[in-house]
């Protein structure tokens, strides 16, 4: 993971960088009209296609995020209490970035750990 996100987000990430390069070729390929007249269309012109490659290539990865999304596990975040979904065996919140998993293999703390500490910080945090 690139950016140390969850994988959904990064999923929309890339979809909105492509979205962005996309516009930006189209605009950009669009100016070349103005500042080379009439042979300047040929640099619009592949500006647009490849702008509108770019539009659909987002499309497609919005979709599959979408999709990924609708059928990834949700869960509560031990840190931060937010639920969360997570995609594969290990994950980040999506909110506060802490690795989640769900192998036990994986797992530096057991669920039985965790619940413990939260009860041994419980009467501390009462007085």
């Amino acid at each position: 993971m690139f950016f140390k996100s969850s994988k959904i987000n990064e999923f929309r990430l890339w979809g909105l960088l492509l979205t962005m390069l996309g516009m930006g070729l189209m605009v950009l390929g669009t100016a070349g009209v103005v500042f080379w007249g009439q042979s300047g269309k040929v640099v619009a012109g592949i500006g647009l296609v490849i702008g509108l490659i770019a539009m659909l290539g987002s499309l497609a990865i919005y979709f599959i995020a979408g999709m990924l999304s609708t059928s990834a596990v949700q869960l509560e975040c031990p840190e931060c209490h937010k639920l969360t979904k997570m995609l594969g065996k290990t994950d980040r919140c999506m909110f506060c970035k802490t690795m989640l998993t769900l192998d036990p293999d994986r797992a530096n703390i057991t669920a039985e750990q965790l619940q413990q500490q939260k009860t041994a910080a419980a009467p501390s945090a009462e007085t």
